[in-house]
């Protein structure tokens, strides 16, 4: 038999009215919704399902929410069990709740600082990302080591075959987007963010989310979750810390990620939250395994 393995978006997949179809269909959710707005004491229920978008793209605002909805979505399926869970960038934090690493309401909180670290790091070292597609790994991680001269930059998601994301000062990046052209890249495009994300840029960041995780429970996980700084299976408690305090400035090793967990037995694969990014991403990976969607409250309803 193969294994079932459920995967959380990140940032980048919330929209306006989501979650929406949850609150009102489901008393759980409804409360759980409530639980994370007392955590991270604001209205995630209004802007989450009314907008409007501007503020729903807010990095302070945009994780918390993908987080409750991804987490909500977990929750309150019943008859469906992961046997190993991932999530991208912030959703390694769903993942960890999924995998009862984290408290609900302690990661919530938890998301929040973040969110608010991040973009403040952002304000303090502002910094930019571009996605190449259509080269390698190893070109572009030379490309970023030539185009360092001009200033900070990096790799920060490796999401699948020939897609990367690159992260650093507006300089860095820049430079490094005239060479992958020049090295004949499909598309180069910056990306619109509040920050150099999973790049050095994010050091402030990291040190305050520190401080929030050496006074947060963290437990060893229940079942195995893919870290994105390793792409390997952790469950130690202290092991799980040490990878979250890494992420902020590490590259999100997806593709490996999701490659390592189908060398463990996973062919299903659920991702559980807003939209449909990882869908898309698994298909490149991987088209020979099964990928399905949890967003709204009909495709959760078979599992309650």
């Amino acid at each position: 038999m193969g294994k079932k393995a459920f995967i959380f978006p990140g940032q980048g997949s919330q929209y306006v009215g989501m979650a929406k179809d949850l609150y009102e269909n489901s008393v759980e959710a409804k409360e759980m919704i409530k639980v994370a707005e007392d955590a991270a004491g604001v209205s995630l229920s209004h802007l989450m399902f009314n907008g409007p978008e501007e503020a729903l793209k807010q990095t302070d605002i945009t994780q918390p929410a993908i987080f409750v909805h991804s987490v909500v979505l977990a929750s309150i399926m019943r008859t469906l069990e992961p046997d190993m869970v991932a999530g991208h960038s912030l959703g390694e934090y769903s993942a960890l709740v999924a995998a009862k690493a984290i408290q609900y309401y302690d990661a919530v909180a938890l998301v929040r600082l973040r969110g608010n670290s991040m973009l403040q790091a952002g304000i303090d070292k502002p910094g930019t990302m571009a996605a190449v597609v259509g080269l390698s790994s190893e070109v572009l991680e030379n490309i970023c080591r030539e185009a360092s001269e001009k200033g900070i930059v990096q790799c920060a998601n490796f999401n699948s075959p020939g897609q990367i994301v690159i992260s650093g000062s507006v300089e860095g990046v820049h430079a490094a987007m005239e060479i992958s052209k020049a090295k004949g890249a499909k598309l180069v495009k910056e990306l619109v963010v509040s920050g150099a994300f999973h790049s050095p840029l994010m050091s402030s960041a990291k040190e305050s989310l520190k401080l929030k995780l050496d006074v947060t429970p963290i437990y060893d996980a229940k079942i195995p979750v893919y870290a994105n700084v390793t792409a390997k299976p952790v469950t130690s408690s202290e092991e799980i810390k040490n990878l979250l305090y890494q992420q902020l400035d590490h590259p999100v090793r997806w593709e490996e990620t999701i490659t390592n967990m189908i060398d463990d037995g996973a062919d299903e694969f659920y991702e559980i939250g807003p939209g449909k990014v990882l869908q898309g991403l698994v298909k490149r990976i991987n088209p020979n395994v099964k990928i399905f969607g949890i967003d709204k409250y009909s495709d959760v309803e078979r599992y309650l």
